[in-house]
């Protein structure tokens, strides 16, 4: 008994210290994701004096159709200033095969989305992330995206 405590105790210690830069990680749930739906993050007041590497965290499984994503990402500034972004991700190799990680159906991948980012003002911050997929030749965006699980948000140390 006191093998498999230690053993706990160990396991624990070590999923908690490989994970040591993280600040922020949420995921939100998305079905058939529509075009004008936005995946929104609230963050709170960050420490201004240190420096931050962003990342998409995308969830798919085999319904997704393309190779790849784009997003369309807006930063609020406590303020009211506005950074928005169109951002496009590769999700698949040329040959069909997934880029992310994980077993089975569902794969996942960490996109960069920006790094050495301070937080300087004070108050919180909301990240928004919107699907911005179009067919070929279309002008209209993909009404209802499907094949996409989870969209996440995380936030990084960087130690440099």
């Amino acid at each position: 008994m006191r093998k498999v405590f230690c053993l706990l105790i160990f396991v624990s210690a070590l999923v908690v210290g490989c994970d040591e830069k993280r600040v922020f990680d949420e995921y939100q749930a998305v079905q058939k994701w529509h075009k004008d739906s936005l995946v929104t993050f609230e963050l709170e007041e960050l420490d201004s004096t240190k420096v931050y590497d962003l990342f998409i965290n995308v969830r798919n499984n085999n319904q997704y159709a393309y190779s790849n994503l784009f997003l369309i990402t807006e930063i609020r500034f406590p303020q009211g200033k506005v950074i928005s972004d169109t951002l496009e991700y590769e999700m698949a190799q040329p040959d069909g095969k997934w880029l992310g990680e994980g077993y089975g159906d569902i794969k996942e991948s960490k996109l960069w989305y920006k790094e050495d980012v301070k937080f300087e003002e004070s108050g919180n911050y909301k990240v928004s992330i919107q699907q911005a997929m179009r067919k070929n030749g279309d002008v209209d965006g993909i009404e209802e995206l499907e094949g996409i699980t989870d969209i996440g948000f995380r936030i990084e140390k960087n130690d440099n």
